[in-house]
């Protein structure tokens, strides 16, 4: 289980790498409401470039948010269901420990023996 947890991360940082690269590469000119109704295209990569980048960018987008999924579901704790007694129980063992937090009564015992 810990090979198949790696292997999703790191096809998580990969594919979210190249979505940052993918979306900076994009034309932010000529692809708003103009380019839907015929707007001319200047890119490098021809006519058909929007296309292209915006199906490869979807694409990396499913399997960025796949892998985010998948690694959530396979890293999830046994204890997922109870997290109101988890913090309950993380109040009382912090109320137990920490001196502060102790009764009057028990603090005020061991000063008057001590002097």
């Amino acid at each position: 289980m810990v090979v198949v947890s790696v292997l999703l991360l790191i096809l998580f940082v990969i594919s979210a790498l190249l979505l940052i690269f993918i979306v900076l590469i994009q034309d932010d000119q000529g692809d708003g409401l103009g380019g839907m109704f015929g707007g001319g295209s200047s890119t490098p990569f021809g006519s058909r470039s929007g296309n292209i980048l915006t199906r490869f960018t979807s694409i990396l987008g499913v399997i960025f948010m796949g892998s985010a999924f998948a690694l959530a579901w396979i890293n999830v704790s046994d204890t997922e269901g109870d997290v109101e007694g988890a913090a309950r129980r993380m109040a009382t063992d912090a109320a137990q420990t920490e001196w502060w937090n102790q009764n009057p009564d028990q603090g005020g015992a061991n000063q008057d023996a001590s002097e």
